[in-house]
């Protein structure tokens, strides 16, 4: 596939093949660094697989995404992915040097469970490999130009792999990971800045909650060898590509990110143990309160279990928690304290009649996720928002004990207000109703429609379930959203 020296790959060669000036000008720079390294053949082509401290990686790779600075083979940065990676990262550092302490036998202090905890634990760490190309080399690092090294051995003469030297100018271009090593540089910007300053960033790497605030000396200590970890022993795993051109790096990142499968939300969310509203999902709703949760769902409403599917129930804590679409960058120190008014709330949802029955679609439009994120609105403008009137624990109790004696039937003609005539919506006794909805002039006003004897909400729920939370505050006499 590859000529070959011996039992050497070319350009793999000994050190005793590399005494005249010719080879040395060819091997490089003077100012080298080894690598240890292992050979393959991807597909044929041949690779290096390495080992880099994490902290030096930064350094010797560069993202092909500036047009000023040359050819593109990157999308652009996302700075805000970046910094959930960092936040990863950081956890991931602080992780390693607990294991490092336990494998040594040493005493792990509280602090490093109680840090963990704020920035987010979780069963294991770990980065996917992150792939790169060295341009200036022939195809496949073979021949004139191509990379120094020599072949490591056993003690019985097997090979263990090999050590090459690269040089200043063999630049690992990141083909896949750009995020990954811009989110690695954030980590030891958030590192340096802790130990030099004695302070929580308050702005720039901002990767912990307590922005600002003096770090203790338990916590140093932490951060001390978190830094220790990223100089070290942790690492970053990287597939090195040999002479790749502009061409066949924009094919092989369109092949890393677009042939592979999404996994489905549900099991995503089901397998993951780091995020505390997922846990709050699984330790609170799922094990103490009995909410029954599925990963598929049933299409044909009449084969409905009354299970909730799981991806639903993780948008509906978003919003109660959070107020967002997404859990993305919810921590353990804001879901905590706010997990027993929500475990409320779902108590008081649990109480609807034939909510989480057999059918339930059928019986009630409760068990649409969609009025689900109307109820978790509410519960966040009342007890979470800056904006939360001053008598809003008040107004909480009344909501909660209010859910189980809201009419959920589809037969009720509230969720079909925008369906009716302004006669027809007096005669239902909802003419109070229009001051707490938005006015009809603009934004999307259909909600869903009747088919047959059911209320079928629509697809586009974040556009319905502000509506929706309109007209269960009508219904319990709670104060407009707009008063607020």
């Amino acid at each position: 596939m590859y000529p070959k020296f011996g039992d050497l790959p070319s350009p793999i060669r000994s050190p005793q093949d590399l005494d005249t000036l010719d080879v040395l000008a060819d091997a490089g720079d003077v100012n080298e660094t080894p690598f240890n390294v292992f050979i393959g053949h991807n597909l044929g082509h041949r690779v290096f697989t390495m080992s880099v401290p994490f902290r030096k990686f930064a350094d010797i790779s560069a993202v092909a995404n500036n047009r000023e600075a040359g050819p593109v083979a990157q999308r652009a940065l996302d700075e805000n992915h970046a910094k959930k990676l960092a936040v990863y990262m950081v956890k991931g550092l602080v992780s390693a040097a607990k294991m490092r302490r336990i494998q040594g036998g040493k005493e792990v202090p509280d602090t490093f469970d109680a840090l963990l905890s704020k920035l987010g634990e979780q069963p294991y760490f770990s980065l996917q490999p992150l792939v790169c190309n060295i341009r200036n080399v022939p195809p496949g690092g073979t021949g004139t130009g191509g990379i120094r090294g020599f072949r490591l051995e056993t003690t019985g003469g097997e090979t263990a792999g090999f050590k090459v030297f690269l040089s200043e100018r063999h630049i690992l271009w990141v083909v896949d990971g750009q995020h990954r090593r811009h989110a690695a540089d954030l980590a030891m910007t958030f590192l340096d800045q802790v130990r030099q300053t004695g302070k929580y960033p308050g702005k720039g790497a901002v990767l912990f909650v307590e922005k600002g605030k003096a770090v203790t000396e338990e916590e140093m200590l932490v951060w001390n060898e978190a830094y220790e970890a990223a100089r070290s022993y942790a690492s970053l795993t990287v597939e090195v590509h040999l002479g790749l051109d502009i061409e066949q790096e924009r094919q092989l990142f369109h092949d890393l990110n677009r042939l592979g499968k999404k996994v489905d939300a549900s099991l995503a969310f089901q397998f993951d143990g780091s995020n505390p509203i997922t846990h709050f999902i699984k330790r609170n709703l799922a094990a103490d309160l009995g909410v029954s949760v599925t990963e598929s769902e049933a299409k044909d409403w009449s084969e409905d279990s009354g299970a909730l599917v799981l991806k639903d129930v993780v948008a509906v804590n978003a919003i109660a928690f959070l107020n967002k679409g997404n859990i993305a960058g919810a921590t353990p120190a804001v879901i905590e304290p706010r997990e027993n008014a929500i475990m409320d709330l779902w108590s008081r949802i649990t109480e609807i009649p034939n909510f989480g029955n057999h059918r339930a679609k059928e019986k009630t439009v409760a068990a649409q996720p969609v009025v689900l994120k109307a109820l978790a609105k509410i519960a966040y403008d009342l007890k979470f928002s800056n904006r939360r009137p001053s008598n809003a624990e008040e107004l909480y109790k009344q909501f909660l004990d209010g859910i189980p004696e809201v009419d959920f039937a589809h037969s009720n003609p509230m969720w079909n207000y925008y369906g009716m005539s302004n006669g027809e919506r007096l005669d239902a006794g909802l003419d109070g109703l229009a001051a707490y909805l938005p006015d009809d002039s603009g934004g999307n006003r259909d909600i869903g429609s009747i088919q047959g004897d059911f209320v079928r909400f629509g697809a586009k729920h974040n556009d319905i379930y502000p509506i929706l939370a309109d007209m269960i505050r009508w219904s319990l006499k709670l104060p407009s959203r707009r008063d607020a």
